[in-house]
């Protein structure tokens, strides 16, 4: 993982390299001096002839001279005052000029020198912190979603949310303007700060960013990519179109500055520029889809994993017609993607249960869901903002992953729980049994009867009852009863009791009704309207049977008590034996099976047989098994108990009914036989088939944090209290991934993390008044954002101009050298984490070509036309120096053909297969070519902006 040491080991390399860089460029300036010796001191007045920008080798030069031939001459003393005064830096635009400028000592601009570049890293920091804004703002804008109404073929109409932007377009537009942002505002702002005169720093950023993201970003994704793995650009088409346009705009600016009209940028060479951009989406987009191919123009959507159909580029009512038009494939489509994502779930599920045995089902989902997440598809904003958070201490964006997975697990919960509960608000009064069905023994002297009222129970209610006879007969069998139940505001249930006559003759079970009737007004009797009470006589042993045929339930109820009643009897202790026996279900993997023993002791008429339910969290579920019971038997000890309870007349009663068990039944009188009807036997229902289902909440649980698996909800912000919160805490950089992983101790942040954040405390706290992204869909963001870095890259540019005036470098060699690499460090962690974690090299290699392309043809582009037409409207020209911007975009040009043969050449190989990764010995040979290609184009442009190397 990334650690903040490494940006600590990226700033030990800027100082070293700022010193080689130094060295280089006096050692230059030094021979330069020396070679000059032989001219006359005349020639000072052709070199006051040549523009002073940029010049400050000439000017020590003259220093130099002058010094050489008489420190007593008068007038060259005030010859050498007028050449330091040229020597002076510009003010800039936004940054303050360090005075004094007269007489520096060398330690005194090196010193200079040294904080103008410490404060480009500060400033470089507050612009990758900002810019994790700026992506946020274009992942919310990217992400907007539509709701497309389908009619499918049955004619009925589906709802289908559907991807307002395209892929390629959100890449090569916002995307590539929120990773390249500083490179194209510092072009703008140069030629504003210049009064629209060309200058080196805007265009030697942009060219030097190009060759250090072609180069090193993809030479470190190629070798940082895990031993044994590879990755492969999937959207060949829209590469392949960047990677031309990113090499023809380089080429089309050697030819304006060069070929077509040396020196001068006239306007419609600027607007050619300017326009290309567009044309490269448009060709990119057009790859894409295949559209100059017939037979591929019904590809224009695709579905991604949680069922959002991902759009083109359309007029919206064409794109709805079409979508009516394939109504029942994109629904096809849909839904298969639902399943894989489904699927996908219920295997994390799985893993993370063998894994985690003891844990329960809600810390298994939060679990599923953070990885469910994680593993989704992301942007290449993800893994900018990312990078980005590491490197200033603000934590692994996985942190708010896992936070996002339990707000989305509380909130679906919630929302379940909320749809049960407001089930009662949506309706009227209502008053009903509950329950509905009594069973009652004959001895039991009274039972209480509920009635319940639902919905609005915020008024008076009443309503009438009265008792009915069925087999039982009021006054014989129970007490017959009527009355009025008032229910007062917010009482929501009201109970009264009936009694039953209780006697010693053997009948069978006989049963009587309650009636609910003459509501009050604005109230409602629902079933069950009317209660059956069952009167169980308790004078013989009892017949023995499940109460239903067949039960179905849930997975995850845990354990299910199958019911055994006991019916025309209660009297004395008897065994009901009882087993499990498998169907489609398998003792073990579905359920525990279960054998043994019920004891009914005397008057217990009901009993429960424990079976556990094993939950595999299944989407869909459908197996079964069979309950058994056996013959009832009177309990050995029947007789031993009814002793102990001092109740001899059962003991006399299972005496009697063992002694006529001996006779013939023919022999047996009436009453005998109506008595040997009193022992227990098994009733009609002795197997039960039990049928296990999938959870219904487990599977709309399912199907809602699929929906919510998005990546992009985790890039925003929804407050300015969350911005706050996140600006104030400190956060270990070196996170764990999700794993899953729950039980593990949270990291405590170290001592670099501290400093870390401490040192980014003013930018985090600054950037945290940022209007959130949930404001107006991420737009206010977006233009506050960008604005804000407008003005710190403005200051950016007056710091690398200080910076070179100071040690005499030019403005050409910072930019490619120092301002190059600074804007594009985030860029470059960000690949470094999309190689190792997506499964393909369009984040990382897509990211770069496009971002190459989209730098010049907006960046110089957009700037140039402004330069142009200012001067059109002046009557002037613009005049561009064709020499080292020239150069250096030659040279580039052949540099990037060499390396995108060697990607290709990397493709095709059959041993490699792949961009990156690949085999050991060559991704490190390929990857040392490509850094060799990039120390070769700073050495050799840096020598010809020195004329070392003239052209």
């Amino acid at each position: 993982m990334l650690s903040i040491h490494k940006s600590i080991t990226s700033i030990a390399s800027f100082a070293i390299f700022l010193l080689v860089v130094y060295v280089v460029t006096y050692t230059l300036q030094s021979t330069d001096a020396q070679d000059s010796k032989e001219f006359s001191s005349y020639a000072f007045q052709f070199n006051e002839s040549i523009d002073l920008y940029g010049s400050e080798t000439r000017h020590s030069r003259q220093l130099r001279q002058i010094e050489q031939i008489d420190e007593d001459d008068p007038d060259l003393i005030a010859k050498k005052e007028e050449n330091e005064e040229t020597t002076m830096c510009s003010p800039g635009l936004v940054l303050p000029l360090w005075l004094p400028q007269k007489n520096l000592s060398m330690g005194d601009r090196c010193i200079r020198g040294f904080v103008y570049f410490m404060l480009m890293i500060y400033l470089f920091v507050g612009v990758s912190i900002i810019s994790d804004r700026f992506m946020g703002a274009i992942e919310a804008i990217t992400s907007i979603e539509r709701t497309v109404m389908l009619r499918a073929p049955d004619g009925t109409k589906q709802p289908m949310r559907v991807r307002v932007w395209n892929e390629t377009v959100a890449n090569l537009t916002l995307m590539a303007l929120g990773s390249s942002a500083p490179e194209i505002l510092l072009s703008v702002i140069e030629i504003y700060a210049k009064n629209f005169e060309s200058g080196d720093l805007g265009p030697g950023t942009i060219v030097g960013s190009a060759a250090y993201n072609l180069f090193i970003i993809i030479a470190l994704c190629m070798v940082l990519i895990p031993t044994g793995e590879k990755r492969r650009i999937k959207h060949l088409r829209v590469f392949i179109v960047t990677a031309v346009f990113s090499i023809f705009a380089y080429i089309w600016l050697w030819v304006i500055l060069s070929v077509i009209s040396p020196g001068i940028i006239e306007v419609w060479e600027s607007l050619i520029t300017l326009i290309m951009f567009p044309v490269t989406v448009l060709w990119a987009y057009i790859a894409e889809r295949r559209l100059l191919l017939y037979r591929y123009m019904n590809k224009k959507y695709s579905v991604n994993k949680r069922g959002v159909v991902v759009a083109g580029e359309h007029d919206k009512d064409e794109a709805d017609a079409e979508l009516g038009r394939r109504a029942s494939a994109i629904v096809a489509q849909r839904d298969n993607a639902y399943e894989d994502a489904r699927r996908e779930y219920i295997t994390l599920l799985a893993e993370l249960r063998q894994k985690h045995p003891h844990a329960d089902l809600e810390q298994l989902e939060m679990m599923a869901q953070e990885q469910m997440i994680s593993r989704g598809t992301k942007s290449r904003a993800f893994y900018r903002i990312q990078a980005t958070r590491k490197l200033v201490g603000s934590g692994n964006l996985m942190r708010k992953i896992q936070e996002r997975a339990h707000s989305d697990l509380n909130e679906v919960k919630a929302q379940l729980h909320r749809i049960d509960d407001d089930d009662d608000d949506d309706e009227p009064t209502r008053i009903y049994f509950e329950p509905g069905h009594y069973t009652v023994m004959e001895n039991c002297g009274e039972f209480e009867v509920r009635v319940v009222r639902r919905g609005d129970i915020s008024t008076y209610s009443t309503v009438d009852f009265e008792t009915e006879d069925g087999t039982a007969s009021a006054g014989s069998d129970y007490v017959g009863k009527k009355g009025t139940l008032t229910f007062p505001p917010g009482v929501d249930e009201q109970r009264f009791k009936i009694e039953i006559i209780d006697d010693d003759i053997f009948e069978e079970d006989e049963c009587f009704y309650i009636r609910l009737f003459n509501p009050s007004e604005f109230v409602s009797i629902c079933v069950p309207q009317i209660a059956t009470v069952m009167i169980l006589d308790d004078d013989h042993a009892g017949i023995f049977a499940f109460a239903e045929a067949s039960y179905e339930i849930c997975e995850s109820v845990g354990v299910y008590e199958v019911v055994v009643m006991r019916y025309s009897g209660a009297r004395g202790s008897v065994i009901v034996p009882y087993w499990t026996e498998d169907i489609t279900a398998i003792d073990g993997k579905h359920y525990e099976g279960a054998h043994g023993e019920l004891h009914f002791t005397n008057n217990v008429t009901e009993q429960h047989i424990s079976i556990k339910i094993i939950e595999e969290s299944c989407y869909e579920k459908n197996v079964k098994f069979i309950v058994h019971i056996g013959t009832p038997q009177l309990a050995p000890d029947s007789a031993h108990y009814q002793n102990h309870t001092g109740d001899h007349t059962h003991d006399e009663m299972i005496e009697q009914i063992q002694e006529l068990e001996k006779k013939p039944y023919k022999n047996l009188t009436e009453l005998e036989r109506v008595m040997l009807l009193s022992k227990p036997r098994a009733g009609e229902v002795t197997s039960v088939e039990v049928q296990i289902r999938e959870s219904q909440e487990f599977k709309a649980t399912v199907d809602k944090l699929v929906a919510k698996a998005n990546t992009s909800a985790v890039l925003g912000t929804s407050s300015w209290k969350e911005q706050f919160k996140d600006a104030l805490t400190v956060i270990p950089a070196d996170e764990s991934e999700v794993d899953g992983d729950d039980g593990a101790e949270e990291e405590i942040p170290r001592c670099v993390d501290y400093i870390s954040h401490f040192v980014c405390l003013f930018w985090k706290v600054l950037f945290a008044f940022v209007p959130p992204t949930d404001i107006c869909g991420g737009y206010v963001t977006f233009v506050v954002s960008i604005s804000v870095i407008g003005v710190i890259t403005a200051v950016i540019g007056d710091a690398a101009t200080y910076f070179g005036c100071a040690l005499n470098v030019k403005d050409s060699v910072t930019a490619i050298c120092f301002v190059a690499l600074g804007t594009s460090i985030p860029d470059t962690f960000a690949s470094i984490i999309a190689s190792k974690q997506d499964d393909s090299a369009d984040n990382c290699i897509g990211n770069v070509t496009g971002s190459n392309a989209v730098n010049v043809f907006l960046g110089i582009g957009l700037a140039w036309s402004l330069a142009s037409i200012y001067h059109m409207a002046h009557g002037t020209t613009f005049n561009v120096e064709p020499g080292t911007i020239g150069f250096a975009v030659a040279l580039f040009c052949a540099e990037a053909m060499i390396a995108i043969s060697i990607m290709m050449y990397r493709r095709t190989k059959k041993s490699i297969g792949a961009e990156l990764g690949g085999p050991v010995a060559s991704k490190w040979t390929h990857a040392s070519i490509l850094f060799l290609l990039w120390v070769l184009y700073l050495t050799i442009s840096t020598l010809e902006a020195y004329h070392v190397i003239k052209i």
